[in-house]
């Protein structure tokens, strides 16, 4: 039986501060997120001591990598919704906290949004006149750098890792059409094209790896857990846009945690792409979702048709299943059904629905209202403003005010959001122990809290099973404890 899948979204956001000339991009995360501490946020320290970005699901450990050792009291923030607010490679990064549903992932990313926002409003009151500190939701700088939007699922350790690879390939390659966040040409030395689907599909460069910044693969093949790592592996996939549209984020980790859980499941025939990574960066060159690629049983397929095939293949395993993999099944499968219908007859139907083609007909428009080609660098920052986290400034976020872009979660829920952490994983735990007790907190991370509870000794509460710590099983007794002391007292006696 397929473990839940158990989620969370790491974005790293594009930063610069127009009118400062020496902007440096790690001074300037460091004082977006110092800004939102010292005023919404609680100083606890990240604890790197479990963490080993280095071990390959393959068997093996790269030598040399290790957490970086970086001032982590002045550029890491534990909030009490669960969720970590940190510098990482020069951005502001937000991971939220492990949810059950894609719809809380929504919630929790576009949480991340709103902190986002806050922290730039902060910035800009301290700012010298002229300055402006903007912040982008987006995926590549223009001049060839590349920043990741992560997404991270909770697997049964007993599922062989070359099965979960064989099967993901192709959904990974193809799933852009129903996900991708759309950009203005191409990067990375790829053909030139006007407009594509991915904003990251021409920053891959192989089919299985373990780099994120380098050489990077379609499968990625971390093996860190923060779990009890007999039991469960993290599914770390770097081959996602940054969404500003939430059916968007609800669609790429919907339809990716059925997929997933299919495959723990079943035996089942992998699609298989002849070429995946050249495969993945023809389909985003093409907008019209006509592009035929080579299928390595010979065939061909458009990416529409090769994620009909998955769709198919999903709804027989949850017809066949006692009880849905996910609350939110039915919906998914409703959306993923219309998404797909919509773009076989034509992809612009899903204009105010998807990103891609919300953001192409709003440059279409531009473009055609100021004759301008697409080579035009009024374009590309159509492009940047769509992405913008300013409510006041941003495209994407002008779209939504005016009703022209769904929506699937309310402005109330997602403010609340900010400082409530969800209900049922154990970030529900993290999140209320940082809200009541932080000041004896030490350090905290995903899998474990260090409390100082004025003994001899600090006390590391492990947390290696994500489902528990729930509402339901911990609620009551965060509630009557008024101390640390008598909380770890009580759990663990």
């Amino acid at each position: 039986m397929a473990f839940p899948k158990i989620c969370g979204i790491e974005t790293e956001y594009g930063i610069t501060i127009i009118g400062q000339g020496d902007f440096n991009p790690v001074v300037g995360s460091s004082l977006l997120i110092n800004s939102y501490a010292d005023t919404e946020a609680r100083r606890v320290r990240w604890d790197f001591d479990d963490e080993s970005p280095g071990r390959d699901a393959r068997g093996y450990m790269i030598d040399g990598a290790s957490p970086p050792e970086i001032e982590t009291h002045l550029v890491n923030v534990v909030l009490t919704n669960g969720a970590r607010y940190y510098v990482d490679h020069a951005h502001p990064e937000y991971s939220s906290p492990e949810v059950l549903t894609p719809l809380e992932a929504v919630l929790y990313d576009r949480a991340g949004e709103l902190i986002l926002a806050r922290s730039v409003a902060a910035v800009q009151r301290v700012l010298p006149p002229g300055e402006r500190i903007v912040v982008y939701k987006n995926n590549s700088d223009g001049k060839g750098n590349s920043y990741g939007t992560h997404e991270n699922y909770l697997l049964n350790r007993s599922v062989a890792f070359s099965t979960i690879v064989s099967h993901m390939l192709t959904f990974f390659a193809t799933r852009q059409v129903v996900v991708g966040a759309g950009k203005v040409g191409s990067e990375h030395g790829q053909p030139a094209c006007n407009y594509q689907i991915s904003a990251r599909a021409d920053f891959f460069e192989e089919e299985v790896g373990l780099e994120t910044t380098l050489k990077r693969p379609i499968v990625n093949t971390r093996d860190e857990p923060h779990a009890d790592p007999s039991r469960w592996r993290r599914l770390h996939v770097i081959v996602g846009d940054a969404n500003m549209s939430e059916v968007s984020t609800f669609l790429k980790i919907g339809t990716t945690a059925l997929v997933l859980s299919m495959i723990e499941d079943m035996e089942i025939e992998p699609i298989g792409l002849l070429n995946p990574v050249g495969a993945m960066r023809d389909i985003s060159h093409d907008p019209t979702c006509r592009q035929i690629v080579q299928l390595s049983d010979g065939g061909t397929a458009t990416a529409v048709e090769i994620q009909w095939g998955y769709f198919e293949k999903v709804k027989k395993y949850l017809k066949e299943r006692d009880e849905d993999p996910d609350p939110c099944a039915d919906e998914i499968m409703t959306r993923w059904e219309q998404v797909l219908t919509a773009l076989e007859v034509d992809p612009m139907r899903l204009n105010g629905v998807l990103d891609w083609p919300s953001k192409l007909a709003l440059i279409q428009a531009y473009r055609e209202r100021n004759d301008l080609s697409w080579d035009s660098p009024k374009l590309r920052m159509i492009d940047l403003q769509y992405s913008d986290v300013n409510p006041k400034k941003g495209l994407a976020r002008r779209l939504v005010q005016t009703g022209r872009l769904e929506t699937l979660v309310s402005e109330e829920a997602v403010v609340e959001a900010i400082r409530v952490p969800p209900e049922s994983t154990r970030a529900y735990f993290r999140g209320r122990c940082l809200d009541r007790f932080s000041s004896s907190i030490v350090a905290a991370n995903w899998d474990s809290l260090v409390f100082d509870t004025e003994e001899d000794l600090l006390q590391r509460l492990p947390m290696l099973d994500p489902t528990r710590g729930t509402k339901s099983a911990v609620g009551a007794l965060l509630d009557e404890c008024r101390t640390p002391a008598e909380l770890i007292e009580k759990l663990t006696s």
